[in-house]
């Protein structure tokens, strides 16, 4: 069985993959390769964000009682990626080079700092408190669309 720190970093470096490969279109010049990648990436991402805050966030929630916790910080921190994701797709949408890789650059940041706190922290409570419903639980996620 896997557990839900395995399969949610698996997803992360999942989500790291295409992140870099938009990243190379872009300073390549390339913007059709360019925006297929990003809407690759940015799928991936609302997808991983997804079954985080439909399934495994209001799971940890209910069973630690904790809604104003580390999970209420994960969300602010996708809304803020969120934000980057528009701005991103708008500098593709422009074939402005300079400003994608600024913004990339940023984001790079904000998913490090944040992945480290889900893998080191969050995952790891998860799987010690959820353990039990692991199974259920990533099958849940897993038929996330």
């Amino acid at each position: 069985m896997s557990t839900i720190s395995a399969t949610m970093t698996h997803d992360h470096r999942r989500c790291d993959e295409i992140f870099a490969a938009a990243e190379n279109e872009t300073a390549k010049g390339d913007w059709t390769a360019a925006a297929t990648q990003f809407e690759a990436f940015h799928a991936a991402m609302e997808h991983h964000f997804k079954m985080e805050e439909e399934v495994l966030f209001p799971a940890f929630e209910e069973i630690t009682g904790m809604a104003m916790g580390p999970t209420e910080v994960m969300r602010g921190e996708h809304a803020q990626m969120r934000d980057l994701f528009q701005e991103m797709a708008e500098s593709v949408e422009a074939k402005d080079q300079d400003r994608y890789l600024g913004l990339s650059d940023t984001l790079l940041v904000v998913m490090q700092q944040h992945n480290a706190k889900e893998e080191q922290m969050l995952y790891q409570m998860s799987d010690q408190v959820l353990g039990g419903q692991a199974s259920e639980l990533l099958q849940r996620m897993e038929a996330i669309d």
